[in-house]
């Protein structure tokens, strides 16, 4: 794992709840990616207003906002570093949760032509609401897994492979420029029934966007948003250092054990009903029978991570549709015709 600096005139790292952040020396406050506090806030109103906000800002004339605050959130033993990443911006870029940004990284690359061009742009799920972690709308946080390549041959990491964009942010110091696009997408959006219960699968850094929907149906207090329906979380990663805000979730779990459902599929510690490696799809099919009866009452399921996450998915909800004496197509369609079923992979 590489270890992140911050220039001492800029800001200084330190500690919370086992985890480095940086952090600017002269804010008197500032937000960390976890939080046990889970009451509703007030929220500024008039982010609810007006139509949806969908590529504001683009290659040609992007946006220009600054970095708040870096901070791992990953324990040491995680297969990965993923940083939770704090963006200042003026409220400027407005966007609604479930969609993304996209970020241009700093510096320039050889074409195939031969030509030296600005690197293209990467897109990020937002985890934050439109809100911010603050409820004031002047930030958007990020969810970002620092790519390293390592040599199958020595075994040693290979700098000069490693991801440019999500280094960059990784690696970033408060107050460090950061050049953005969108927001785009409608796939993650949600459902406008907030009773309409929710059953969200993630695999690691495809957490961000639920972490946007909870935030809004449990912490923010919005008043033409009353979610009342159930939140189902589904989280695949190898670890349990390998958890994404796991205090925020448990803490919701405790607060809304009628509302909020919680269930983890750690590869690596667990196994399945088989007796192998607990995978996302073996935790969700444990639940398969309730599952297909919420998703026949109205409730709306989601998918984000790595598209290597939907075949296994795929396979056994086809499986289990089978056994209930469903043609798995025709369920999915009508899913998709009534835009109850959405998902963003990459």
């Amino acid at each position: 794992m590489q270890t992140m600096r911050a220039p001492a005139a800029q800001g200084a790292a330190t500690r919370v709840a086992g985890r480095r952040v940086f952090r600017p020396v002269a804010a008197t406050k500032v937000s960390t990616a976890v939080s046990t506090d889970v009451s509703k806030r007030t929220v500024p109103t008039k982010l609810e207003e007006g139509e949806m906000p969908l590529n504001t800002y683009g290659n040609k004339s992007p946006f220009k906002a600054k970095v708040r605050s870096v901070e791992t959130i990953t324990g040491p033993k995680a297969t990965g570093e993923t940083c939770h990443i704090i963006i200042e911006t003026e409220g400027k870029i407005p966007f609604w949760e479930g969609q993304s940004y996209g970020v241009i990284p700093p510096g320039t690359k050889v074409n195939s032509k031969g030509k030296e061009v600005p690197h293209g742009t990467r897109l990020y799920s937002i985890a934050s609401s439109r809100y911010g972690d603050d409820f004031d709308g002047m930030t958007a946080s990020l969810c970002v897994r620092r790519a390293v390549y390592y040599d199958p041959e020595t075994g040693k990491e290979d700098p000069a492979k490693k991801g440019i964009c999500s280094n960059f942010l990784c690696d970033a110091a408060p107050g460090t420029e950061i050049t953005m696009t969108g927001p785009t997408g409608k796939v993650l959006l949600l459902p406008a029934d907030a009773n309409a219960p929710l059953i969200c699968v993630a695999t690691g850094t495809g957490i961000a966007p639920f972490r946007s929907f909870w935030r809004r149906c449990f912490m923010e207090n919005v008043p033409n948003y009353k979610f009342t329906g159930l939140f189902w979380l589904f989280m695949g990663v190898a670890n349990s250092d390998a958890k994404l805000y796991d205090e925020e979730l448990q803490t919701l779990a405790k607060e809304y054990p009628g509302q909020f459902r919680l269930d983890y599929a750690l590869s690596r510690e667990q196994n399945n009903r088989k007796g192998g490696k607990m995978y996302i799809q073996d935790k969700v099919e444990e639940y398969a029978d309730e599952i297909f009866d919420l998703l026949d009452n109205g409730a709306h399921m989601y998918f984000c991570g790595l598209k290597g996450m939907m075949p296994g998915i795929q396979e056994m909800l086809e499986r289990v549709a089978k056994e209930k004496g469903l043609n798995y197509e025709e369920w999915v369609e009508g899913l998709k015709h009534r835009n109850q079923w959405h998902v963003e992979v990459y």
